[in-house]
């Protein structure tokens, strides 16, 4: 049987010219779903995660860890559960991290569970340089020796037992701050990180250790303190909405200068984007756990500078830039985060878009044009192969994009959510992700299509 995610070139045809409008529900947050997958190794006692989303790179994380002798099950209805207590090795399989950037996420809950962790350096989307230097910065900190052999980052105790630490990161790294917060939950001592990543997705990894026994304090501003304790329990918790999604969703809808209202997500996480949409002449309102769009009344672009939170998201830096192709005048974004993470530019190129890539500023000047057309294109990244959906709504003709496989990896069903707001977006045919209803979440058991590490 073919493995799920190495299979042959998947497709996406968007047949643009729809004006979206309706309701649709956003998903689980992946940035959140796979660091507290990984902090499920500290817990003694099972542990019940709600709104998982459906996505490849979740399905990659089950692998691992299940390569690390974890048990997983699925209970429906984005339900996992998860039961670490047989987890028996502290080396994770190059054939699955090479996948995934935040199977990294691994190296803190092994090193503090075991004394060690042997991690393979991280895969993932290339969208410029991945340093790991801050989070062996907080591991030697925190008492660990840190080396790197073999294309493996080596960590290791020097008592068998971590230590608080006085951790300060040169800057806010949401990975560097997942990995310290895991290490030194289990520590000995009090560990203070500053200058740390204020993501929400931290924040709520940080609410998921507490609810298991942790003692965290300070998760969403720029200094966190963890009272390390002896042992963490199981625990129930649910994922929150995931904030890039619904800022796709909400560029999709901007483009088509439709009317749109997404549901279950939340509006604190949101407020950059929705400044940034203002500021073209869309309309936003919101509630307690819904935003809705209107933008009939699109006047022109703006200008972006990527930043940590709460600043605007790299990730939805390429779907902005889509949008802007299409609203009149000049824009101008500016990428302060990834210095690769422009490549998608040629292909929206191909479909008429007028964008100007600076490489000495890692920015792009962007000037609108009055349409685009469909045509082939390739999606480099999962928030590039989104972005192509944005253009490709808006485009005139079909536009089929290559790389589907990318986007599963970060969006759950994203056909069928534009097909509820009447988008035209069709899978190829003959395809079924991993995230249809006969892949990996739909049985109780994992199926055999599951992604397994080669001995």
């Amino acid at each position: 049987m073919m493995n799920t995610l190495d299979r042959l070139e998947t497709t996406l045809r968007v047949k643009g010219g729809s004006r979206l409008e309706g309701s649709v529900e956003t998903h689980g947050a992946k940035n959140s779903a796979l660091p507290i997958m990984a902090a499920a190794l500290l817990a003694k006692g099972k542990v019940i995660l709600h709104r998982v989303p459906r996505i490849t790179d979740v399905s990659v994380m089950w692998s691992l860890l299940e390569a690390l002798g974890a048990r997983l099950r699925y209970e429906g209805n984005g339900t996992v559960i998860i039961d670490s207590s047989n987890v028996n090795s502290y080396k994770a399989p190059y054939t699955l991290v090479r996948k995934l950037a935040a199977s990294f996420d691994l190296v803190g809950p092994l090193l503090g569970r075991f004394g060690r962790a042997e991690v393979p350096l991280p895969g993932g989307c290339v969208l410029g340089t991945r340093a790991t230097d801050m989070h062996e910065q907080a591991f030697r900190a925190l008492g660990a020796d840190v080396k790197n052999a073999h294309g493996y980052l080596i960590a290791t105790a020097k008592k068998k037992k971590l230590h608080g630490g006085d951790i300060e990161f040169r800057m806010p790294s949401v990975g560097a701050t997942k990995n310290a917060l895991l290490a030194a939950v289990i520590s000995e001592g009090t560990t203070t990180l500053r200058n740390v990543a204020m993501e929400p997705e931290v924040a709520d990894l940080a609410a998921f250790l507490n609810a298991m026994g942790a003692k965290v304090q300070g998760a969403g501003s720029d200094t966190i303190v963890i009272e390390g304790v002896k042992e963490l329990h199981g625990v129930e918790h649910t994922i929150i909405p995931d904030r890039i999604v619904t800022g796709t969703l909400m560029f999709c809808g901007a483009i088509t200068r439709g009317d749109v209202t997404i549901t279950k997500c939340d509006p604190n996480h949101l407020h950059a984007v929705m400044l940034k949409l203002e500021e073209c002449g869309v309309k936003t309102t919101h509630g307690d756990d819904w935003i809705r769009l209107q933008a009939g009344n699109v006047k022109g672009g703006t200008d972006i500078l990527t930043a940590p939170y709460p600043g605007f998201p790299t990730d939805l830096q390429p779907q902005a830039v889509s949008f802007f192709t299409t609203a009149p005048g000049t824009s101008v974004v500016e990428e302060s985060i990834f210095n690769a993470r422009f490549s998608y530019v040629n292909e929206l190129a191909r479909m008429g878009a007028d964008v100007r890539v600076a490489m000495e500023s890692n920015s792009a000047l962007i000037k609108g044009v009055p349409s685009l057309s469909g045509a082939p294109v390739e999606a480099p990244d999962i928030r590039a192969g989104a972005a192509l959906v944005v253009a490709g709504l808006a485009a005139q003709g079909e536009t089929e994009i290559i790389g589907l496989e990318y986007i599963d990896r970060g969006y759950e069903r994203f056909e069928e959510m534009l097909s509820t707001l009447g988008g035209q977006v069709q899978r190829s045919s003959g395809v079924t992700p991993l995230t249809e209803p006969t892949g990996l979440f739909e049985t109780s058991a994992y199926p055999t299509t599951r992604v397994r590490a080669k001995e």
